[in-house]
C-alpha cells in the first residue's frame, strides 16, 4: 500500500525563507500567521492528512460512492468521520473571513494545508474544497441576508457547497446554458433543468448542501451576457436558520468515472427547486468566475498534490527495488543487485518530478501570498499589482500544474515498472485521480487560450510587463550570488527572454490571424510554467544560501540547490523549443480538410 508524509518542512521552508510572510506581520490576518503558530499549523495538518485521511484514499476509491432508490448517496465508509473530524479540527475555517466563524489566516497558509489534503486523499478534499469556493462567491456577490444564511454554517462545514455549471450541450460554453429560473411573487426563483458533472452534488457527510446554479430567467439575452447565478439549498432553510423541507431537486445518477471514485460526481436534477438570485440578474457568471477561479487554483495544487504522492512512493520504491548494476560498476558488491537509484534514467525520472513538485509548490504558496496582498496590501497600487499577478498565473498554475503533475503520477508509476501497474500497489490510483485535474474547471487547452487570449491582452499588457519585470529584477547580477547561482540566474534569464519573444510575436501575427493564438496558446502557457518555476528556483536556490535561513538542516538546503541546478540544465532549454512551436504559427495546424481527420 501506498504512503504519504506532507511535505512540512518544505513547506516552512518556502513560507519562512523564501516568501518571508513576517515581512508582512502589520497586514490584516499577517499578525497571528507568527513563526511558531504557522509551523503548528502545518505540523498538525500534515499529520491529520497523513493519520487521518491518507489510510482512507484507497479503500475509498475502491468502494466509490453509491446511489440509492430515493436518490440519496452514501459516501465509502469512514469518510463521514473524517469529515467530522476535519470540522472539529476547524481546517475548513482557516483561511476564512473570522466575521463567519474563520480564523482569518493568510491564504498562502491554507494552500499549503489544501496540498497537504489533497495529496493524502484528493476525492475527500474536493468536499470542503469546493465548499470554500461557494463561500468566496457568496462573500463577494451575496447580499447580506444571503450571507448571514448560509456562511455561518459553511465555514464551520457544517454545511457545504457545490458549483453547478455544466449540462448535456455545454461544457467550457456556458453560453449554451438552458436551465431556467422563474421569478415568483416572494422574490424568490423557481430552477428548472439538469446539470451534469457535479462534484459532491449529493452525499451523507453534512445536513445541507448549498448549490450555486447557472440559469437563465425569462427573456434573459442569448449567450453569456444572459446567465444569472441561484443559491438553491438541498433543504430549505427556516427564517430561524433551522432546516425545513426538501427542495425540489435530486441526484438522478453517478457518473462513472476513471478516478476520484470516493468524490460523488452527479447528475442533477432541478424540479421547480427555490433558488435565490446572487448578485445582479444577467451577471452571473461574473460572480461564478469568481468561484471558478478559486477552484482553477485549487486544481493546480491537486495536480501537484498527486505528483507529491505519487513522487514519493516512486522514490521510496527506487531506493529498495534492486534491478541490474550501476554502469561504472556494482554499487553494492556484496547485495545480488544495486537498488534502482543508482541507474541515471531512473534518476532521471526522480529528478524531473522533484525539480517540478518543490518548484511547484513555490510558484502555488507565492499565488497565495499574492492573494492575500490583493485583498490586504497597504497601497492601491500594490493591491492591483498582486491582482494582476494572480489573474495571470492562474491559467498557469491550473494548466501547467496539472499537466505535469499528470506527467509525473505517470513517471512514477513508470520507475515501478510493471509492479506500478497492479492495482494493489496503488500506483495507478495517482494517475487515474490526476488525470480529470487536467479535464476540469476548464480543460487545459482553455487555460492556454485564457492566458494568450484574455490575460495578455488585458489593461495593455499589464500583468505581463509585471512578470516580466519580477523576473527580470531575479535574474539581475548579484554580487552574492557564486558561479553555480549565477549560471541558473542566467539561464532563467534566457528562458524569460525567450518568453518575451514569444509574448511579441503573438503581437504581431494573432490580431490578423486569430488561429496563430489558438495553435501556440498550449506551448505558451508550458513556457509561462517554465519561467515561473524557474523564478521560483532561482529564488530558492539564494534562499538556501543566504543568511538566516530558519532550516539549519545543512544536507536539506544543499538538496535545493542541487534541484534548482537541475531544473536551470533541464528544464529551462526546453523555452526556446516551445517559442520555436509558437512561431510556426496555424499553417500546418490549420491546412488538412476537416473530413480528412475520419479514417478511411
Amino acid at each position: 500500500m501506498p504512503s504519504y508524509r506532507a511535505p512540512v518542512r518544505d513547506a516552512r521552508f518556502v513560507i519562512h525563507d523564501v516568501l518571508k510572510i513576517a515581512d508582512h506581520a502589520g497586514l490584516p490576518g499577517f499578525a497571528g500567521a507568527t513563526a511558531d503558530i504557522v509551523d503548528a499549523v502545518l505540523e498538525e495538518a500534515g499529520k491529520f492528512a497523513a493519520e487521518v485521511l491518507a489510510p482512507l484514499n484507497a479503500s475509498g476509491d475502491r468502494e466509490g460512492c453509491t446511489r440509492h432508490a430515493d436518490g440519496s448517496v452514501t459516501t465509502p465508509q469512514g469518510f463521514r468521520e473524517a469529515l467530522a473530524a476535519f470540522r472539529e479540527s476547524g481546517w475548513g475555517t482557516l483561511s476564512a473571513p473570522e466575521a463567519f466563524g474563520g480564523q482569518g489566516m493568510p491564504h498562502v497558509i491554507g494552500f499549503a494545508v489544501e496540498e497537504f489534503m489533497s495529496s493524502a486523499n484528493m476525492a475527500f478534499a474536493m468536499y470542503p474544497g469546493l465548499t470554500n469556493g461557494a463561500v468566496g462567491a457568496l462573500l463577494a456577490r451575496g447580499s447580506e441576508e444571503l450571507q448571514q444564511r448560509y456562511l455561518p454554517k459553511m465555514v464551520a462545514n457544517e454545511w457545504l457547497g457545490t458549483m453547478n455549471l455544466t449540462e448535456p450541450q455545454c461544457g467550457t460554453d456556458l453560453g449554451l446554458v438552458r436551465t431556467r429560473a422563474e421569478p415568483r411573487a416572494d422574490g424568490s426563483y423557481a430552477i428548472t433543468g439538469t446539470k451534469i458533472f457535479i462534484s459532491a452534488g449529493e452525499h451523507d457527510l453534512a445536513a445541507n448542501i448549498i448549490h450555486l446554479v447557472l440559469a437563465r430567467t425569462p427573456d434573459a439575452p442569448e449567450g453569456t451576457r444572459g446567465i444569472s447565478l441561484f443559491v438553491v439549498p438541498k433543504v430549505l432553510v427556516n427564517a430561524d436558520g433551522s432546516l425545513g423541507a426538501r427542495n425540489a431537486l435530486s441526484c438522478g445518477a453517478i457518473e462513472r468515472k476513471m478516478g476520484i471514485h470516493a468524490n460523488a460526481t452527479c447528475v442533477m436534477n432541478y424540479d421547480g427547486a427555490t433558488g435565490w438570485l446572487v448578485g445582479e440578474e444577467n451577471k452571473g457568471l461574473a460572480a461564478m468566475f469568481i468561484m471558478m477561479n478559486a477552484a482553477r487554483l485549487g486544481v493546480g495544487i491537486q495536480g501537484l498534490a498527486q505528483a507529491e504522492a505519487a513522487y514519493q512512493n516512486g522514490a521510496a520504491y527506487a531506493l529498495e527495488r534492486r534491478q541490474g548494476r550501476a554502469l561504472g560498476g556494482p554499487a553494492e558488491p556484496g547485495a545480488p543487485a544495486d537498488p534502482l537509484v543508482v541507474h541515471p534514467d531512473v534518476r532521471r525520472m526522480l529528478m524531473d518530478a522533484r525539480a517540478f513538485t518543490e518548484g511547484m509548490r513555490a510558484l502555488a504558496l507565492w499565488c497565495g501570498l499574492l492573494v492575500d496582498l490583493s485583498e490586504q496590501a497597504a497601497s492601491a497600487e500594490e493591491r492591483q499589482r498582486a491582482d494582476d499577478l494572480v489573474g495571470l498565473l492562474t491559467p498557469v498554475i491550473k494548466g501547467y500544474g496539472t499537466d505535469m503533475g499528470y506527467a509525473t503520477a505517470t513517471a512514477m508509476q513508470q520507475v515501478w515498472g510493471g509492479h506500478g501497474y497492479i492495482v494493489e500497489n496503488g500506483m495507478e490510483q495517482f494517475v487515474r485521480d490526476a488525470r480529470i485535474a487536467m479535464i476540469y474547471e476548464g480543460a487545459n487547452g482553455v487555460q492556454g487560450m485564457d492566458l494568450v487570449g484574455r490575460k495578455l491582452a488585458r489593461d495593455g499588457g499589464r500583468a505581463i510587463q509585471a512578470f516580466f519585470a519580477v523576473v527580470d529584477d531575479a535574474c539581475r547580477p548579484d554580487p552574492a550570488d557564486d558561479a553555480a547561482l549565477a549560471a541558473i540566474a542566467t539561464r532563467v534569464g534566457k528562458a524569460n527572454g525567450e518568453l518575451k519573444a514569444a509574448t511579441l510575436w503573438f503581437m504581431q501575427n494573432a490580431l490578423a490571424r486569430p488561429d496563430n493564438a489558438g495553435a501556440g496558446a498550449y506551448a505558451y502557457m508550458h513556457l509561462m510554467g517554465i519561467v515561473a518555476l524557474g523564478l521560483m528556483w532561482l529564488r530558492m536556490a539564494r534562499a538556501a544560501t543566504g543568511p538566516g535561513v530558519a532550516t539549519a538542516d545543512r544536507a536539506f538546503l544543499d538538496a535545493k540547490l542541487v534541484t534548482a541546478r537541475y531544473f536551470a540544465d533541464r528544464f529551462t532549454p526546453d523555452a526556446g523549443a516551445l517559442r520555436r512551436k509558437i512561431e510556426a504559427g496555424a499553417d500546418s495546424t490549420m491546412a488538412l480538410p476537416a473530413q480528412a481527420f475520419i479514417a478511411g
